[in-house]
């Protein structure tokens, strides 16, 4: 793939994630190769990083941190020796950004999870933000912010092979114990769960055998996944997160949620795009269907992660969790 279809692949991801679209374009139209990518995007959140230093407020250092933090992710999406310093800048930058910004926010970490938990000291519930294949917790912050904005504490979180921890660690089948440990941690009375691409996998699986989670919402997650049929990209990130070729293959075969679908107790939002079509990956509706109280989403124009397509499901899916947390519409 050369540079131009690769950032065209990665446009409403990368936008969705937040990044100003005309400094993408920018930054796109100036590379020769993918190889140039991670280079050029740790670039960039290292100039937002100076632009932190130089700020005249509090504040508006914050913002430039979390900005670099959204650039330092991003830079991780295409493979490069450095990959790894990138993930790490980035959760400097976030862990930064926000001790500036929310004095409140707090580092939760342990076996197989970190992340910062963010919101009110007594929140009628706490939801965890699980992320996916190549992302992590720098990704999601808009959904973050959302959440937030209903009165609800976050935890947004990287887990085994996921950003910062995808250098020590690599995916583990069973994420239930993760998510367990988590809240574990949180100390939280109710929890809600959200998972984001294959972090949907994760999220459905946690919730179908975790009973302290209360609300479930999935964002372009598997249902089930063929390993022989997966576009040879996808299983070369899979490979690397998991630990090797054969140990991807062994994973992808765990990822099937037939049997655990109807073990799922809690209220299931399942949101899936239309557009969002890859070899080998089958989609949620299964899941909604086949859980107790499952419901489905689908928006046509929608692509993986839905970041074309916002305003069709981001409140819809606030709503769903707030309301089942709170016991009240937002």
């Amino acid at each position: 793939m050369n540079p131009t279809e690769f950032a065209a692949a990665q446009w409403t991801r990368a936008t969705g994630a937040g990044v100003d679209p005309h400094e993408y374009q920018r930054i796109t139209d100036g590379l020769t190769s993918v190889a140039d990518w991670g280079p050029a995007f740790l670039r960039t959140g290292q100039s937002y990083l100076q632009r932190a230093e130089d700020a005249g407020s509090v504040r508006s250092a914050g913002e430039y941190l979390l900005v670099a933090a959204r650039w330092f992710h991003l830079a991780t999406l295409a493979p490069y020796a450095e990959a790894q310093r990138a993930a790490a800048a980035a959760d400097h930058a976030l862990s930064r950004a926000l001790t500036l910004l929310e004095p409140g926010a707090r580092r939760v970490s342990g076996e197989g999870f970190t992340g910062w938990l963010r919101g009110p000291a007594n929140p009628p519930g706490t939801v965890v933000v699980v992320p996916g294949l190549d992302s992590a917790k720098e990704e999601f912050l808009d959904l973050v912010s959302a959440l937030l904005a209903r009165g609800l504490a976050v935890f947004a979180m990287d887990g085994p092979g996921q950003g910062v921890l995808a250098a020590t660690t690599t995916f583990v089948p069973d994420y239930e114990w993760v998510v367990g440990r988590a809240i574990d941690a949180l100390g939280a009375a109710r929890i809600g769960l959200v998972g984001l691409s294959l972090g949907g996998y994760f999220a459905a699986r946690a919730a179908a055998f975790e009973p302290r989670v209360a609300a479930v919402a999935t964002v372009s997650g598997p249902s089930r996944l063929d390993w022989e049929e997966l576009p040879q990209p996808v299983r070369e990130i899979m490979a690397r997160r998991a630990g090797g070729t054969d140990a991807a293959h062994e994973f992808a075969q765990h990822v099937d949620l037939a049997a655990l679908a109807p073990r799922i107790a809690a209220p299931l939002l399942v949101v899936d795009g239309g557009r969002d079509v890859i070899p080998g990956v089958a989609n949620g509706e299964s899941l909604a269907r086949l859980a107790p109280h499952g419901s489905y989403l689908s928006v046509p124009h929608g692509d993986h992660l839905l970041g074309n397509a916002r305003p069709d499901w981001l409140p819809h899916l606030s709503d769903h969790l707030t309301h089942t947390l709170m016991g009240a519409p937002a």
